[in-house]
């Protein structure tokens, strides 16, 4: 299987937007941490960063993630263990970059992602290209109702979003995230 060892994934639970429009902390689910875990692993990710300022959901994370890794659940299902080993608990974003960094030696260019399309927003081929060069990318998916306005402002790139055939546009994180990696990483 092909290492994409230049790409990276963000679940950012903090900040983000609440249904009210307000900047809040969403909470971590386990099933968007075994999803998406597995989704990366599929698509050859680097590394999957689940982020969360509180600490009791970091122990919450890493709790799951130990399961996984070395107890029961290792031996129970040696492939989700497989899935969980490129998996990070971090308390922001700033840590993630700083790990990236150590990882690469490089400042990944990052990637917003959001249900709403900007007058910038770069389309899926035109980021497919982009990832054939030889920079790091750290893509950022935002739970709730979506990423802050600062993170989606400072971004290198703000993704096209994924668009089915009714004007129903609210797909749970880890259906999102499966459809992008597979049209950006997915065999053609």
């Amino acid at each position: 299987m092909e290492i994409h060892k230049n790409i990276f994934i963000a679940l950012v639970h903090y900040p983000v937007y609440n249904k009210k429009g307000e900047v809040v902390v969403t909470s971590i689910t386990t099933l968007d941490i075994h999803d998406i875990a597995r989704t990366a692993r599929t698509y050859g990710i680097a590394k999957f960063y689940v982020l969360s300022p509180l600490p009791a959901q970091k122990e919450l994370a890493q709790r799951i993630l130990n399961h996984w890794r070395e107890g029961y659940g290792a031996e129970y299902n040696p492939t989700r263990r497989e899935a969980f080993l490129n998996v990070s608990v971090a308390g922001g974003l700033a840590e993630v970059i700083e790990d990236i960094k150590k990882i690469t030696g490089k400042t990944p260019k990052t990637i917003a992602t959001d249900a709403r399309k900007f007058p910038d927003s770069i389309s899926f081929n035109g980021l497919r290209t982009e990832l054939t060069k030889s920079n790091t990318f750290l893509f950022l998916f935002g739970t709730g109702w979506g990423l802050e306005k600062g993170i989606m402002d400072s971004a290198d790139y703000r993704l096209e979003p994924v668009e089915g055939i009714t004007d129903y546009n609210h797909l749970p994180v880890r259906g999102a995230i499966a459809i992008i990696l597979d049209r950006l990483l997915g065999r053609k």
